[in-house]
């Protein structure tokens, strides 16, 4: 890459201030509202029963197009985007249901409910693959895997890039919306060592977390000297001259785990989200660690990766604000066990609860962020302060409680089976295929993407290319991402790092 093209990259990334944080919330609405058309079609017309060519390009479109279409071309009119996939959804209401959609489920029989020696709430799975988080998770992936290689096009707007210092965009929110997905789903095993009443010392919790670790910390050293050695353009300010993302999430494990410990002492994750996020922001306020984070000489190790290194606390937070939430979308209540009534009760608890939390989240983020009423705080990814860490959480949240509220109205069997059988069939009518296998292999798929984002950069000259020229790149490049995932799952695959 010469360097007169190298310097025009790092500067089309740099000194920006981001955009209006509703035209975030616009444009991230295209994922549940496409996952809304999805389950209709899915639910109305058995769409997707049978999965051919015709399913997965329509899956595609809705679930993986639409979300590039929102980034790019419709970027300056994503609410008409939501207006266009919503319209389809009334449509297909008022087109009558087909026949294969309308056969009705047979109902498990007393024997399989039931034995002489089990109750139904032992039949049921009480931390079962819930498809509103699968798709929640996959939308989260697909939403970070394209903006990677968006963000060097100019068909992908600059405002939705990562700020420079204060300021909110899409791709900010998408590195906190990755950590924040990857707590709700590190509560599992929480709720398991919890249902079994058994108690994990410190030391095997941080040698598994450490095991975790290393493969990321592997990861990321192969992508500093890949970087340094293909002399790739790079944004220094981002977390630091050496330090990448994959780096941040491999501190992660060990300081969760430790974390954990003050569990028994403050019963609340969210709490010590809250806490920490808290601290830090009054380190940044009281000390002078703001100024040395933004306006330091990069002399030595540390202070050539101050970013990387500091914010890491903001994201820690962010991953146990992610675990919160986690711990009460995950478990199966035993109230849900025990009828369809019931279940169906629980699960309006559920949905009040994530609007609750929604709410919690976006009214302290507007105490932080007010100058007349509050902390007249400003967000930035760049510090990951407490502003940032609310932000991320409330938005999170609320995505979460849009996929919940979607497979409850069009899949209310799902929460409502009552035995293991009819709820991993009504779980997998309720969920996309793309969306699953995305999930599966969220962050093998996220090395993919980095990896095939660089050899892209490597070999085009983004910069120079129209918007219909990079529109077919970047679709090119989705339907590679989107198949690799979806052979992985085929294959029954799941690559753990």
């Amino acid at each position: 890459m010469s360097q007169s093209y190298k310097a025009l990259k790092e500067d089309f990334v740099s000194n920006l201030s981001g955009g209006d944080i509703n035209e975030i919330n616009y444009v991230t609405a295209v994922a549940p509202v496409a996952v809304l058309l999805w389950s209709v079609l899915q639910s109305r017309q058995g769409f997707f029963l049978r999965y051919g060519t015709e399913a997965f390009a329509v899956d595609f479109l809705l679930n993986v197009a639409a979300i590039l279409l929102a980034m790019t071309m419709y970027s300056g009119a994503s609410l008409l985007l939501n207006a266009l996939l919503t319209t389809s959804v009334v449509m297909l209401y008022i087109y009558p249901k087909s026949a294969t959609a309308s056969k009705r489920i047979a109902k498990p029989t007393k024997a399989q409910n039931e034995s002489p020696h089990t109750t139904k709430a032992e039949t049921l799975d009480p931390f079962p693959v819930r498809p509103f988080i699968t798709a929640y998770r996959g939308c989260m992936m697909i939403v970070t895997c394209l903006a990677i290689l968006a963000v060097d096009f100019r068909v992908f707007p600059r405002r939705f890039a990562k700020v420079e210092n204060w300021g909110t965009s899409l791709m900010d929110m998408g590195v906190g919306s990755f950590v924040f997905s990857a707590g709700v789903v590190a509560a599992r095993p929480i709720l398991k060592e919890q249902e079994a009443g058994t108690s994990v010392t410190l030391g095997s919790r941080l040698y598994a977390s450490i095991r975790h670790s290393l493969p990321l910390l592997v990861l990321g050293l192969v992508r500093l000297y890949s970087v340094k050695g293909l002399d790739y353009a790079e944004h220094i300010t981002e977390y630091g001259v050496h330090w990448n993302f994959f780096f941040t999430l491999a501190l992660l494990p060990p300081f969760v785990a430790m974390f954990q410990s003050l569990f028994a002492l403050i019963p609340s994750y969210a709490v010590l989200a809250l806490l920490l996020a808290s601290a830090y922001q009054a380190l940044l306020e009281f000390t002078s660690l703001k100024a040395y984070i933004l306006t330091a000489q990069r002399t030595d190790l540390l202070s050539k990766n101050r970013e990387g290194i500091f914010s890491f606390f903001g994201y820690l937070a962010i991953f146990l604000a992610g675990q919160a939430t986690g711990l009460y979308v995950l478990p199966r209540t035993k109230k849900e066990v025990a009828s369809p009534s019931t279940a169906g009760s629980e699960r309006t608890r559920l949905l009040k609860r994530l609007a609750s939390w929604s709410i919690a989240w976006a009214c302290l983020l507007f105490f932080a962020l007010s100058y007349k009423y509050g902390l007249a705080l400003r967000v930035s990814r760049r510090l990951a302060n407490l502003p940032y860490v609310l932000w991320v959480s409330a938005f999170n949240c609320a995505q979460i409680l849009a996929f919940c509220l979607v497979e409850t109205l069009v899949f209310p069997s799902v929460h409502k089976a009552m035995d293991n059988r009819t709820a991993g069939r009504e779980g997998d009518r309720a969920t996309s295929r793309i969306l699953r296998s995305y999930n599966r292999n969220g962050l093998a798929i996220f090395l993919v993407s980095n990896l095939l984002t660089g050899s892209i950069n490597m070999t085009i000259k983004t910069l120079n290319k129209s918007t219909a020229e990079a529109m077919a790149i970047l679709t090119g490049y989705a339907v590679v991402l989107t198949i690799v995932a979806f052979a992985l799952d085929a294959k029954d695959i799941s690559i753990k790092l």
